[in-house]
């Protein structure tokens, strides 16, 4: 299913500087499409964040609607919003966001037994292979290096089979083996019906792209593909 925003932007309000506000993401239209893999490329600091938090319905947008579907996400109660990002999107964060009392397999069943949805143990077990972290299930997120974490987070949100997936820089602290397999598995999961939106700065992520995309100063522009 695509994920659609419609005239969105995000506007942060400030008391300094010659104006009084801060344009993160300008006034814009940008689609996800099922079954393909978008890479938005751009560097630190220049709204690709902001933006995927958006399409994640974890930041309300200043302007604009954002739809999964026919679905407005921003015209839900906070209760359905939540719902629906644990069941139909997929989101890699950046950060740590692991459980440290909790196994490497009890953090990534975690979000189907928040909303008793059902077992996502035998995805999440291929996924982990696929993934080289099978090995690993029964430890601890603190016995992990920054790599691991980072591909048990990415097991995660694969395991749930969602309909969106949103990867903030999924490969910043993997060697290139590992981004390469990472790369493989997001494009696995667009050939399997996902929209995929991988948010970047690494231009080795344009080889396995659908669509690409870059981000300057909160203004989007798409780059023609040879």
């Amino acid at each position: 299913m695509d994920i659609r925003a419609e005239g969105i932007s995000r506007r942060y309000f400030r008391r300094t500087g010659e104006a009084n506000y801060f344009e993160a993401v300008c006034r814009t239209d940008f689609t996800v499409e099922a079954g393909k893999v978008t890479v938005l490329l751009g560097r630190s600091g220049s709204g690709k964040t902001t933006l995927l938090h958006m399409l994640a319905g974890l930041l309300t947008p200043t302007g604009g609607k954002i739809f999964l579907g026919d679905t407005d996400l921003y015209s839900l109660e906070d209760k359905a919003l939540s719902e629906i990002r644990n069941k139909r999107i997929g989101v890699i964060p950046q950060g740590r966001s692991v459980i440290d009392t909790l196994t490497v397999l009890e953090n990534i069943l975690l979000p189907a037994a928040l909303y008793g949805g059902e077992s996502r143990g035998q995805e999440a077990l291929e996924w982990m292979k696929k993934l080289d972290i099978a090995h690993l299930a029964d430890s601890r997120p603190t016995e992990l290096s920054g790599g691991e974490l980072r591909r048990v987070a990415i097991v995660r949100a694969l395991a749930g089979k969602p309909e969106v997936i949103l990867a903030d820089e999924p490969t910043g602290d993997l060697d290139d083996e590992n981004t390469a397999l990472v790369l493989s598995a997001l494009r696995d999961a667009a050939r399997d019906g996902a929209a995929v939106l991988l948010v970047t700065h690494e231009g080795e992520a344009k080889q396995y792209a659908d669509e690409v995309w870059r981000m300057n100063a909160g203004t989007l522009t798409r780059e023609e593909r040879n």
